[in-house]
């Protein structure tokens, strides 16, 4: 999967994996985190997500991180603000208030571009990607942030011969496998949410978990 494919949805607005409203598994497990107010929180391959709006409103410090400049656009467009832009090395750093998002190649990230990330925000970057991407996120990811950051990682479950992705079916051993060496995970939530998701019924799909892990990296 080439970045390519990312700015070709953007630009035709194929964007189904947006959500017109907030994760109500972030507004309803993000305080049990008792992460500090003013705590810098990665969001990797962030879009346009209002999960960002929520978590900042909340009183964090938010770092999201997106390869597309139209979505990244698109977000401060519709919350109506107007971020300062500049260049940062290969990437070009949008500010506003308490968002920051970082636009360009999330590999591309070093562990200064994270420094201070004491929370991380996992919806839609691990189930965005392929197989073998998944394993170079999930390095990069482990590289990058310092020890004892915490956050939620979201996934989907589903039987990945019964429709393409993305998003992707990332299965718990396969998260255990990607994330254990290096991160502390507890699954809090795990229902089926076939019923609640039309485009997984109709293409197919004969069940949709919804799989959240509370994650701390330990090493």
């Amino acid at each position: 999967m080439q970045p390519e494919f990312w700015h070709d949805r953007w630009q035709r607005n194929q964007i189904g994996f947006h959500q017109e409203q907030v994760n109500p598994c972030l507004e309803r497990l993000w305080p049990q985190l008792e992460l500090l107010r003013g705590a810098r929180v990665l969001v990797p391959l962030c879009g346009k997500s209002l999960d960002l709006s929520w978590l900042a409103a909340s009183g964090f410090e938010v770092l999201g991180v997106e390869l597309s400049q139209t979505a990244v656009e698109q977000f401060f467009s519709e919350q109506r603000v107007t971020p300062q832009v500049r260049e940062q090395g290969g990437f070009k750093v949008y500010e506003a208030g308490p968002v920051t998002i970082i636009c360009g190649d999330f590999f591309a990230l070093s562990a200064a571009d994270v420094a201070g990330c004491a929370g991380l925000y996992d919806r839609a970057a691990i189930i965005a990607l392929p197989p073998q991407m998944r394993k170079a996120y999930a390095l990069h990811l482990s590289q990058i942030l310092p020890r004892d950051c915490r956050g939620l990682l979201i996934t989907l479950d589903y039987d990945q011969h019964e429709m393409k992705g993305p998003p992707f079916s990332v299965p718990d051993d396969e998260v255990q496998q990607l994330l254990a060496p290096a991160w502390s995970l507890q699954i809090v939530e795990q229902p089926d949410v076939l019923g609640q998701n039309w485009k997984f019924l109709k293409g197919g799909a004969s069940r949709l978990v919804e799989r959240v892990y509370r994650v701390c990296k330990t090493a």
